[in-house]
């Protein structure tokens, strides 16, 4: 059983990545690299599309490219290639210029049709949580470096940012001379933020629009750090005090910014495993070779708790609810034919058909990936509970004409099942070719968008074929051991009434 993706990317023509610029970049530094990044990629766009140049580019050349930075935190930049087949080889082409960049992190993906954004593809987001900011950092750098030495060709990206020495101001509020002045934690709180960055007091509405009232100090006043400690600020005594006589003021290095979840600080490391390495794949890796050995050296106190989320917690969802579906699926299948037979045994032997169909499924997609890559996405998963549908029909079609034959003809178990077997073979070969056929274009024939539903072919044709090879033979041996055990167990209780002497045909009878 191969390991499980998620779903496929498609082959949406849009490579995006994203960079984290070292701590303390400010806007001209950002347009230095965007600068430098567009001097290096614009002969390609400058090319004229279809030409020789053109093509001997990645991906035929590039016909769209954009720069987007976010304040100096975050760095987004994506392309289009001129030739739709070969956007895959815009994405190393991005991360080598994502890698240029001294000191930070980036990532470079093909945007999946199935995201929403530019991390929703393949990741897996490794979530630390616990009470230390240091301590948080310090585990996810030892972590950070371990997933690059288990899985080869992964990218990864911390949020926010590992590094502590991003430039800022503290400030520790002294409680004793707080106290003597009548100043609450929260209003120191609040008067630093108004006076230096500003803060919402209120807001209100104007024809339809809600307008955020903001109280600010003045920017000429209060623009340098060091000039913290002179600010006057108001107390509830009606005094003026200093801000540096009720708090201590220093300057520090921290991180761009602190996340929270479930009211515990975080960190986020986003894994973007190789498209050669199935996500289910990477997972386990993460879990048995990255996670459980920090653990047991130390590395991950136990104050600090990891989860893995995102995709894999999409993947891991997924497949609990389709393994139900399946499972579901049986059960309405057998109770069907229960009713239909009105009999609990006989759809037993009809029922055994699905394992058969399940291996077929496995080896079709097997055979596939000789080929080409094809991963066990949720889209080829959905391939297995169709296959319950459609693979009994063969094994209905047996048991229902030798029920027939025992009990409209008087035949016996021995006589009727053969026969059962030779009329039916016929329409069984017949309606399993036209399906197959039907089928075998999703599987051969290559194009844009033919990775969504390969797989999901290649499990029906693998089920539909090795089933139905098997049924002929499994399937009335079954039934004939069946059809035995419940003659001999009637007669072993002493039933014998006309339905029982019916199906046991009058040699037995």
């Amino acid at each position: 059983m191969p390991k499980a993706e998620y779903l496929p990317t498609g082959n949406s023509n849009f490579a995006i990545g994203m960079l984290l610029p070292p701590p303390g970049y400010n806007i001209e530094e950002i347009t230095e690299i965007a600068l430098d990044i567009e001097s290096e990629l614009s002969p390609r766009w400058e090319a004229a599309p279809g030409s020789g140049e053109a093509e001997a580019f990645e991906g035929g050349g590039i016909s769209n490219f954009f720069f987007v930075g976010v304040g100096s935190e975050q760095v987004f930049m994506g392309m289009r290639a001129n030739d739709d087949r070969r956007i895959g080889e815009l994405v190393p082409l991005l991360q080598a210029q994502l890698m240029k960049v001294p000191g930070s992190f980036g990532f470079a993906t093909q945007w999946s049709i199935f995201s929403d954004d530019a991390t929703s593809g393949r990741t897996i987001n490794v979530d630390l949580r616990g009470p230390d900011l240091e301590q948080l950092v310090a585990a996810g750098q030892q972590l950070f470096g371990q997933i690059f030495a288990e899985i080869p060709g992964a990218q990864a990206i911390p949020i926010p940012s590992l590094d502590l020495s991003n430039p800022e101001v503290r400030l520790t509020p002294d409680r004793r001379r707080m106290a003597d002045v009548g100043l609450t934690n929260r209003e120191l709180g609040f008067t630093v933020n108004a006076l230096v960055d500003g803060a919402k007091v209120t807001d209100y509405r104007i024809e339809g629009r809600e307008i955020d009232l903001v109280l600010k100090g003045d920017e000429q006043t209060f623009r340098f750090g060091h000039d913290l400690d002179e600010i006057p600020i108001n107390t509830p005594t009606g005094k003026l005090v200093t801000l540096g006589s009720v708090a201590k003021i220093e300057s520090v290095g921290g991180p761009t910014q602190v996340n929270h979840q479930d009211r515990q600080r975080s960190i986020r490391l986003q894994v973007t495993p190789p498209i050669h390495t199935a996500l289910e794949e990477a997972m386990d890796i993460l879990r048995e070779q990255v996670i459980a050995p920090a653990r047991e050296d130390g590395t991950l106190p136990a104050s600090i708790s990891v989860r893995l989320t995102g995709t894999a917690d999409d993947l891991t969802r997924t497949r609990r609810a389709l393994t139900g579906n399946f499972l579901l699926a049986l059960a309405v299948t057998y109770l069907l034919m229960a009713a239909l037979f009105q009999s609990w045994s006989y759809p037993l032997v009809i029922m055994f058909s699905v394992p058969l169909a399940t291996l077929g499924g496995f080896l079709g997609l097997r055979i596939v990936n000789l080929a080409t890559g094809q991963a066990m996405d949720i889209l080829t998963m959905l391939g297995f509970v169709i296959l319950i549908g459609i693979v009994v029909n063969n094994a209905i079609l047996i048991v229902h004409q030798s029920l027939n034959l025992m009990r409209l003809e008087g035949w016996s178990s021995q006589r009727a099942i053969p026969e059962a077997v030779r009329t039916r073979v016929r329409p069984i070969f017949m309606s399993t070719a036209t399906s197959v056929f039907g089928l075998a274009p999703l599987v051969l024939f290559p194009g844009a968008g033919s990775e969504l539903y390969r797989g999901l072919g290649s499990v029906v044709i693998g089920g539909l074929i090795l089933s139905t090879i098997f049924t002929l033979v499994l399937v009335p041996a079954l039934f004939s051991l069946a059809t035995g055990a419940r003659r001999r167990a009637r007669r072993h209780w002493g039933v014998e009434d006309a339905a029982a002497a019916e199906e046991a045909g009058p040699e037995l009878a």
